[in-house]
């Protein structure tokens, strides 16, 4: 099902949040230290997910599994999981995957388990750039498990991506977006390098990057990306025609979805909430019987309103020409265009999309 403004389906967060080694830059709900509770953990989200069905869930049109590193608990283990989420039959069920981890058996078993997208955690396919990272992969496994991917029959296969990184060029970043375009994928995600409080990147002022620098590694891969025909469709995020990420496309239309897991946040007609963050606590919350949930907030109808504007602004589709003023729209002729009554951000606008939805009305 292709996510509309009309119609956003409705979508499940699964998070797995282990992880073998923490990168410097993360701030997510991830541990390198709890495998030794993987299996109770699954058990108690099975668990978390079965009572939401007995609830009423409604059935999914996108499933997201991310983490940390999904990739790092048993494949077979996660798919029993997953098979407890009743979805359609045309769901988008997508999982992020370490190159290092994955192997020829593990897609089988995604596959087989209806899994029918991954994403890939890339980030640079230049060693000196995944080192200043803090990443352990070496990029000839990118290589290695988009190819394997194939193998197992996916077709719809995403690159994440990360620039601005300490000691990286900008050819430094050409050759990545260069590398990665050459495994064909169906979608690439390019995020700039954000400094997150609480980890090691936040420490070091010396390792944050530079905005100009930034800006120019945003034109390089949008130019690199747009030849290779690739469509931007959101800030972020290029595909080839008609595969875009529908679970993304739902969260961006403030679709309604699930959050099972530790961390997990989910969204219900405005009320938001999520769960705690650490597995541990999770594990004894359901175990327990009790619900997961940490906190939750509500927004109002304005408060709605007016993140809709701000999410669609940074989609291809754009917002209504009356969401800014004449004058607003005069002003910022270069960072946006208005057509057929829409108004969408031109590259330049791209790169100031928050300082352009402050003026929303």
């Amino acid at each position: 099902m292709r996510a509309t403004a009309e119609n956003p389906g409705y979508g499940a967060y699964v998070h797995i949040p282990f992880c073998r080694h923490r990168c410097d830059y993360c701030a997510f709900a991830t541990f390198t230290d709890r495998d030794q509770i993987i299996e109770k953990y699954l058990d108690s989200l099975a668990t978390e997910i079965s009572r939401a069905v007995a609830q009423g869930m409604p059935t999914a049109t996108s499933i997201f599994v991310g983490g940390g590193t999904p990739t790092r608990v048993p494949p077979e283990a996660l798919i029993q999981v997953l098979s407890q989420i009743p979805t359609t039959s045309d769901a988008e069920i997508t999982i992020e995957c370490n190159p290092d981890d994955v192997t020829s058996e593990m897609l089988r078993v995604f596959r087989d388990g209806g899994v029918n997208r991954l994403s890939f955690g890339v980030q640079s396919m230049q060693s000196h750039v995944l080192l200043s990272l803090g990443r352990t992969h070496n990029p000839a496994n990118v290589e290695r498990s988009v190819e394997l991917a194939r193998q197992a029959g996916f077709s719809d296969i995403n690159l994440d991506i990360i620039y601005g990184v300490h000691g990286e060029s900008v050819d430094d970043w050409a050759a990545t977006v260069a590398s990665v375009l050459q495994l064909e994928p169906t979608h690439i995600s390019a995020y700039g390098l954000t400094v997150e409080g609480g980890t090691p990147l936040a420490d070091d002022p010396s390792r944050h990057p530079d905005d100009d620098v930034q800006a120019e590694m945003y034109d390089v891969v949008d130019d690199l990306l747009t030849a290779a025909g690739m469509e931007n469709y959101e800030v972020s995020n290029w595909s080839l025609p008609g595969r875009e990420c529908q679970h993304n496309r739902l969260y961006w239309f403030q679709g309604n979805y699930a959050g099972f897991g530790s961390a997990a946040h989910a969204h219900h007609d405005g009320r938001r909430s999520w769960n705690v963050r650490t597995p541990d606590r999770f594990i004894e919350l359901i175990d327990s019987a009790q619900s997961a949930e940490s906190s939750s907030e509500i927004l109002d109808l304005d408060a709605q309103r007016i993140e809709g504007l701000q999410l669609a602004l940074r989609m291809r589709e754009g917002v209504p020409v009356d969401s800014f003023s004449a004058s607003d729209l005069e002003l910022m002729s270069e960072l946006v265009l208005v057509n057929n009554g829409q108004v969408t951000l031109t590259r330049a606008g791209r790169l100031m999309a928050n300082e352009v939805a402050l003026r929303l009305r």
